[in-house]
């Protein structure tokens, strides 16, 4: 399969609010190391999901891709093409989209349905000769009627909202839609109905979507492969279903043990996550999950791992686990 994005050992910063003395001298400024070494291909037409506690980093990585954040160390490369190429970053803006967490926060409240879903025309000065009718196609890709683009976001509907957004990200035609929490909110009859819409989708127009959630069953059943993210470094990578069925990292484990079973005759095994995630002000030496596994042993405390390639398909951060 081709490849759509690729990211060659990123990592990014970010500024950290100072004292008077940093604002006025802006090399002095402290910054956040978010992101460290991030190794990733997503390809062209595929489902990819990104999985980590609230402050992994999973969000901060959408923006360092869509170029909305800087990379401070490393390679993006869109469609073959490294980002540093001249006029690389706009053809990025053109053939990327995000769908984000809040939908109705996205929209502007002064803004009908039918402007804001063709607005991305007029930011990317394309030529659209009657928005109407371009407004009416596009509510109808997501299964909406045409009065929803006479409307304000403030009377839609959560699911409505979410469909409204899903057709303004595919204006343009994007080869990659980043979904930020895409059923965040949503009753579990909403949640399937826009799952279902990204999977069709994705097969009738060869979209590809990278799903950023914590939302465990969301990506298992919609990602082909998924990435596990802990303190902005990538601890896991590997097919869905393999890595369900038999995480290796002591952290993923955790984190799919810890999926709530609706099953009453199954008892949720105990293997939920001790403690409290690190700050990133005070990042753990060694390994930093060693603060929190089951597993860990000296060298941990001590060596950091290296992301390792354990099985065709599979890689892993971790000194003691594997096949």
């Amino acid at each position: 399969m081709t490849a759509l994005y690729e990211l060659s050992g990123l990592s990014a910063d970010l500024p950290l609010p100072g004292d008077l003395l940093t604002a006025l001298l802006p090399m002095r400024k402290p910054r956040l190391n978010v992101l460290q070494d991030i190794t990733l291909t997503l390809r062209k037409g595929e489902t990819f999901g990104l999985v980590g506690e609230s402050g992994s980093g999973k969000t901060t990585l959408a923006r360092v891709m869509l170029g909305l954040a800087p990379a401070s160390m490393g390679e993006r490369r869109f469609q073959g093409e490294p980002l540093s190429a001249p006029g690389a970053m706009a053809r990025l803006r053109r053939g990327t989209a995000m769908m984000f967490q809040d939908p109705v926060a996205s929209l502007s409240p002064r803004m009908r349905v039918g402007e804001a879903i063709t607005e991305p025309f007029a930011i990317h000065r394309e030529g659209l000769p009657d928005r109407r009718a371009m407004a009416i196609e596009l509510l109808a890709r997501v299964g909406l009627p045409p009065a929803i683009a006479a409307r304000y976001p403030h009377e839609l509907s959560g699911g409505q909202a979410r469909r409204v957004c899903t057709a303004r990200a595919l204006a343009l035609n994007p080869a990659l839609v980043i979904a930020d929490e895409p059923t965040a909110g949503l009753d579990v009859s909403i949640q399937g109905e826009i799952l279902n819409l990204m999977s069709d989708l994705k097969d009738e127009r060869g979209v590809g979507f990278l799903i950023i959630s914590h939302n465990l069953s969301v990506i298992r059943h919609t990602a082909e492969r998924i990435a596990i993210l802990y303190l902005g470094r990538l601890v896991e990578t590997g097919p869905t279903a393999e890595v369900f069925a038999q995480p290796f990292h002591p952290y993923t484990a955790s984190l799919i043990a810890s999926e709530p079973n609706p099953d009453p005759r199954r008892r949720r095994a105990d293997l939920a996550i001790r403690g409290e995630i690190p700050s990133l002000l005070r990042r753990p030496k060694g390994c930093e999950f060693h603060t929190r596994c089951p597993l860990a042993a000296p060298q941990c405390r001590t060596l950091a791992p290296t992301l390792r390639e354990v099985a065709p398909g599979r890689s892993l951060r971790c000194h003691l686990a594997g096949p």
